[in-house]
């Protein structure tokens, strides 16, 4: 726009402000340039170990998860259950999010040795009573969830290895952090001992 002054451009010395615990100065002490060379250790060993605590913990998820979904897959089984009640009737008939909701509804099943339970299952909705519904059991004939898939098992090993990913970041961080509090407090009270030294002789009158 006609008489708009231009914003200022960005100032030239802005990445030596970033590095300056980097650079010689008359203002940077011993705790200024350990901070920096901590930052710079810490981060090439966040870049370092993160693939690695990835691959550790993401295979000790995976291996942890295949023997759960086994050992589900022994004590669970497929079997059916009669509907003792009507399934709620979802609002919207045949729409999408219909064939996708459950409601949890009466049922009653036999287990493997004849015994009958009666419990609550999530069914597909406007289901009649007297239905018949597939569901999985466990050896005690209680409903359960399904063994898990290996799809399953790869999102939670994947999961596993993005949460040990953050917590090195993280870890980093803090440490970074803490030790950054403790030299700052250093530095301050270093510059209140030099300036207890130096005030008197700005401020005592010849």
């Amino acid at each position: 726009m006609p008489g708009r002054t231009p914003p200022p451009p960005p100032p030239r010395e802005l990445p030596r402000v970033m590095l300056w615990r980097l650079r010689r100065n008359p203002l940077r002490r011993r705790g200024d340039l350990l901070q920096a060379w901590l930052g710079i250790g810490l981060v090439l060993a966040a870049l370092a170990a993160t693939p690695l605590a990835m691959f550790l913990v993401g295979d000790v998820a995976h291996d942890h998860y295949t023997r759960t979904a086994r050992h589900q897959a022994e004590t669970r089984h497929d079997t059916t259950a009669t509907l003792l009640e009507d399934a709620r009737r979802h609002p919207e008939p045949g729409s999408a999010e219909a064939k996708k909701t459950r409601y949890p509804t009466k049922v009653r099943c036999i287990d493997r040795n004849g015994h009958t339970h009666t419990a609550t299952a999530d069914v597909q909705p406007a289901l009649t009573k007297g239905s018949i519904i597939r569901v999985w059991a466990g050896t005690d004939g209680k409903l359960t969830d399904p063994p898990l898939s290996p799809r399953q098992v790869r999102d939670r090993a994947v999961g596993s290895a993005v949460i040990a990913a953050l917590a090195v970041q993280a870890t980093a961080a803090v440490a970074y952090g803490t030790v950054a509090r403790i030299i700052d407090r250093r530095n301050l009270a270093a510059w209140d001992t030099a300036w207890a030294e130096t005030a008197p002789r700005w401020t005592t009158s010849p």
